[in-house]
């Protein structure tokens, strides 16, 4: 691995104040707490500060996911234990979404804010981004490839924490631990697959550690296999209905915009696409088409094969210093199918052409089928994604001091690189022969035989019109840590503690087309540019624990992270308070207010050239043309929507914001204890990228009102190509939409977390304890720019975030058998056709684990029990709500442990 890292100097004073790391790798337990007079025997790290401490609450909630509840409560992986928790309430596109630009990745959204504002941490260090953008637009981390066999707990801080962590935790910090010790090996055998079929998967995990004298060593590895799980594999949505059949092949008089019938082509090719091939006649005209060519292509669930090795050591240097390093390495391979192979004649310039043989001007279309190509899978996207992460330090006493310091140095690297099967050059004359000039319009002419259309093709000639373009993308990220803690003074209410921190940083990325695009070897459309960049990170920060009294005492911290950039520098300053209040022992008042910052994502600064489409698109300026409602507008809400090309921008300010909270813990025995906590999120000069249904619709103003020329519609106009009037082809439409990130004016989020424990305790049949979580999102606005009007996200039909989640388990442990109960409620969501909301629903997961001996452990385990599977026809195909539930249905494992 090359390391890509320039040491700065820091401020004499700054690096002998700031000698050591306190890390932030162990963290406490919340909404388990034991009350404030019997306090934890040692102190640790809680979530959101640095300093150590005894108590298992503090000023801001923490919720916590043990390794024990990965069996328990039927999560697969450390992404579905995060994903499933209700502070996640944000949409995201993950790697069962479907046709997205990361389907080998996932990632969380907490309170919605998006991927990018959770920062995301392993045992307390920054890891690498995912190297591609989500949605092409923002920076995130992904969570697909942390071995869940090493993982001691997860937790998760939902608010605001620049003040300790710095940019990117304005939503709230998750951090991985990872086991520090392990005495024996382990090994984990787990497999599972679906009641209804498909998308079977399997796990081996070998982990262990042992002690050499002053050597610690600890080690896991992780196999995973998982199965696809195709459209076609569930009857929902294995046919569409309801809607034209998908055109396979077809023949298009463009100027009196008719198809030409094909005669007996359709009867001949009837076989293909499982034999569902007819001639389909519409209004105008008739074409060979099949209900499942959708289905057939699109992947719900992708394969995944993945291997994780982990490494770690500590050494004993001496009494007082402990030496550590660790090493992760994952290697990911994934694949699915959104789309099949098909060709539009010309479809690089203007999809039609001149038929010399009928004097009209004609657009050909053709799908080709997986009975034609050798197999569904020989369409297939592919990724093969590699991460790694090295960790070394030290650790330990400052002599004389009573002190703790810790200096680390991390250095995380990602790479993927992309396979995507893609039409070649020749694929016009392979279908339409060799081109024969252009004529006086400048439109291509050709003199095609109708039967090479509907000539059912051979592997070998599908072989001959298609190739792969190949992309490679990486990021990467090296920081050195230096922090101490430990008292600083006593004061009456008792002793005044504080940590401080340096960190120096360096990340960059870079986005690596196939150079062979801008050759033309391929039949696409325009260029495929480089986009990289590079920005280097300095920060310092204190923090205090001060008793004010013996019941009240606060937490202050202060930050100043300094980021250099595309020839700039942006500095920000960030500060948070908190104060906790125990008028009884069994009762904590708390409270926090704190600022938080964002550093602008490295892709929208330095984005060169991105294209995509959006899932729909309502031209407004075609409906007013025509007279007609946008309710009722043949041009609203049409999916696919319009092409849009995105560029980068290095005038970007960073993000500013404002978290507050307040809440209460009650816990009057060691077996009870409940939580309430109300949050408020703001954040000011939001970078997001500009809205496209907002600039068809200032556009549509602009032109109705005959202003072409003032600023704003000038810019907007500019920024919506469409076909010329006069076209022959497509005449008025969008071609496509040009957008760019911004500093929005602002959003807000604020709601309202519940959580409880209960364990009764019996004498003949054991110990029965149930939890609950529940997160209710009370209000969300938006606006983009100063001065417009206030949006209410949660009325928003658009916005597909949960309103509310709710988790509950029940748990009953006896002798050698533990049994588990887990509720998941999910709130209302907007339907498909965004024209009212989906039922709440609940699904419930169970398990059961039994140790046989002191050595073997067996465990079975059921997720969505009653086999639901949520259906929303309002939207069309695929009739279930994607993104916001499964279609998977009823999943089940048997899991088998044992320890030598």
């Amino acid at each position: 691995m090359t390391t890509q890292f320039e040491l700065k100097p820091l401020a004499a004073g700054a690096i002998a104040l700031l000698c050591s790391v306190a890390s932030p790798a162990t963290l406490a337990q919340t909404g388990v707490a034991a009350p404030a007079a019997t306090p934890a025997a040692t102190e640790v790290v809680i979530t959101g500060s640095r300093i150590p401490r005894a108590s298992l609450e503090g000023p801001s909630p923490v919720t916590i996911i043990t390794a024990a509840d990965l069996t328990k409560q039927g999560f697969t992986n450390v992404f579905d234990a995060l994903s499933n928790q209700s502070q996640n309430s944000g949409f995201t596109q993950g790697a069962d979404y479907g046709n997205t630009f990361t389907p080998s990745a996932n990632a969380i959204s907490l309170r919605g804010l998006g991927p990018n504002h959770t920062l995301v941490l392993l045992n307390g260090r920054r890891m690498a981004d995912f190297p591609i953008a989500y949605e092409g637009t923002v920076n995130f981390t992904n969570l697909a490839n942390i071995p869940s066999s090493v993982v001691e707990r997860i937790e998760i801080l939902s608010g605001g924490a620049s003040a300790i962590y710095g940019s990117d935790a304005i939503a709230g910090v998750v951090n991985i631990i990872l086991k520090k010790q392990y005495s024996g090996y382990d090994i984990n055998l787990k497999a599972g697959g679906t009641s209804r079929g498909g998308a079977a998967n399997q796990r081996l995990q070998f982990s262990g550690g042992q002690s050499f004298g002053k050597l610690n060593t600890l080690f896991s590895v992780e196999l995973l296999e998982r199965d696809p799980l195709s459209s076609a594999d569930r009857d929902f949505m294995a046919t569409r209905t309801g809607v034209a059949p998908t055109s396979l092949l077809g023949r298009r008089d463009v100027t009196a915009n008719r198809y030409i019938d094909p005669g007996d082509t359709c009867a001949a090719l009837g076989d293909l696409f499982g034999g569902s091939t007819v001639k389909y006649t519409a209004r105008n005209g008739s074409y060979c088409a099949s209900p499942k060519v959708g289905p057939t292509y699109w992947t719900t669930q992708t394969r995944n094969s993945s291997q994780n090795v982990f490494g770690g050591a500590n050494y004993a240097l001496s009494p007082t210093t402990t030496l550590y390093a660790e090493a992760l390495f994952g290697h990911n391979r994934t694949s699915n199918n959104t789309r099949g192979p098909s060709w539009t004649s010309r479809s690089v310039s203007d999809a039609y052409f001149w038929n010399r043989n009928t004097s009209a001007y004609e657009a050909w279309s053709r799908y080709i089928s997986p009975e034609e190509m050798g197999g569904v899978e020989r369409y297939d996207r592919r990724w093969d994604d590699q991460a790694s992460s090295l960790s070394l330090g030290a650790r330990g006493d400052i002599p004389g001091t009573g002190w703790q310091y810790e200096a680390g140095y991390t250095a995380s690297l990602y790479k993927s690189q992309g396979t995507t099967p893609r039409a070649l050059a020749n694929i016009d004359s392979f279908f339409l022969g060799p081109q024969q000039g252009v004529d006086a319009n400048g439109v291509a002419i050709y003199a095609p035989d109708p039967a090479s259309l509907a000539q059912r093709l051979t592997p070998a000639e599908f072989d001959s019109i298609t190739g792969r373009t190949v992309s490679n993308d990486k990021s990467w990220t090296n920081t050195l840590s230096l922090t101490a803690n430990g008292e600083a003074f006593a004061l009456p209410a008792g002793p005044l503690r504080l940590a401080t921190v340096a960190e120096v940083g360096k990340q960059g990325f870079s986005n690596r087309p196939d150079g062979r695009i801008n050759e033309g070897y391929f039949n696409l459309a325009g260029t495929s540019d480089v986009t990289a960049g590079t920005r280097e990170r300095y920060a310092l920060g204190l923090e205090a624990n001060v008793p004010i009294l013996a019941t009240l005492s606060a937490t202050l911290a202060g930050r100043y992270d300094r980021y250099s950039f595309a020839d700039r520098h942006d500095g920000k300053a960030t500060y948070n308070g908190g104060i906790e209040w125990r008028p009884l022992k069994q009762l904590l008042v708390r409270g926090t207010y704190g600022t938080s910052f964002r550093a602008p994502d490295m892709n929208y600064i330095y984005k060169a050239r991105g294209t995509g489409y959006y899932s729909q698109t309502t031209d407004y300026y075609r409906c007013a043309q025509a007279g007609q409602p946008v309710a009722d507008c043949d041009f609203a809400n049409v999916s696919p929507g319009s092409n849009y090309v995105q560029t980068g921008s290095r005038d970007l300010r960073s993000e500013k914001g404002r978290s507050s909270g307040l809440g209460i813990v009650w816990s009057p025995s060691a077996d009870f204890d409940v939580t309430l906590d109300y949050w408020n999120i703001k954040i000011d000069d939001l970078v997001t990228n500009l809205s496209a249904d907002q600039l068809l619709r200032d556009e549509a103003q602009c032109r109705i009102a005959g202003d072409l020329i003032s600023p704003t519609c000038a810019d907007t106009i500019g920024r919506i190509s469409r076909y010329p009037l006069t076209a022959i082809n497509r005449p008025g439409e969008i071609r496509e939409i040009l957008v760019n990130p911004i500093n929005a004016a602002s959003t807000s989020v604020d709601g309202i977390d519940v959580s409880g424990r209960y364990a009764l305790r019996t004498t003949g049949y054991g110990v029965f304890t149930t939890k609950f979580n529940y997160s209710k999102t009370l209000n969300k606005h938006s606006r983009q720019f100063a001065g417009d009007p206030l949006n209410d996200d949660l009325a928003d039909l658009g916005n597909y975030d949960w309103r509310d989640k709710l988790n509950a388990s029940l748990t009953w442990n006896r002798g050698g058998w533990s049994n588990t109960v887990f509720l998941q409620r999910y709130g209302k969501v907007p339907n498909g056709a965004g024209d009212a909301y989906l039922t709440p629903t609940t699904l419930v997961n169970a398990s059961v684990v039994y140790r046989l001996n002191e050595h073997a452990t067996v465990s079975v385990s059921v997720n969505n029990l009653f086999n639901k599977v949520k259906s929303d026809v309002s939207g069309g195909w695929p009739y279930y709500p994607v993104g916001n539930y499964s279609p998977v249905g009823r999943q089940g494992w048997v899991e088998v442990n044992y320890h030598f």
